[in-house]
């Protein structure tokens, strides 16, 4: 008899469709340079287990004209507190929504999660993205 998955497709997405708030934007006043931002007090959740998730989110940017407000992007972080969403999700995301509210020249997003049960996550994604290889 075939074992079902333990992960299923809805794990998979999960956390992904949640209505996530706006980030707020101001003018940028100069060209070529770069903004690192850390909240190393990032907490989410397991979709699978419901265990805390705990790590450090940086985000690095170059802005063209406009710059993330950080009291509406420290909302927006805090908003993934007790949503249920896999790591990689939450990486994937959060670059999402900084180019979507700040649409930047480049954007790195790195989250550096703590070891639960004896691994560790670190998960890095870059815009523009790359394309998806073809199976």
């Amino acid at each position: 008899m075939p074992k079902s998955p333990r992960y299923t497709a809805e794990h998979a997405r999960a956390g992904l469709d949640h209505d996530f708030p706006e980030i707020e934007t101001w003018p940028n006043q100069f060209p070529g340079y770069e903004i690192v931002i850390a909240d190393p007090e990032f907490t989410s959740v397991c979709p699978k287990t419901g265990l805390p998730d705990f790590g450090t989110i940086e985000i690095r940017y170059m802005p063209d004209r406009l710059c993330l407000e950080l009291k509406s992007l420290k909302e927006y972080l805090q908003s993934y507190r007790n949503l249920g969403i896999f790591q990689e999700n939450i990486v994937n995301q959060v670059l999402n929504d900084v180019v979507r509210w700040a649409k930047p020249v480049w954007a790195e997003v790195k989250g550096d999660f703590r070891p639960r049960g004896g691994i560790s996550t670190v998960v890095i994604a870059k815009w523009p993205r790359g394309k998806r290889s073809q199976k």
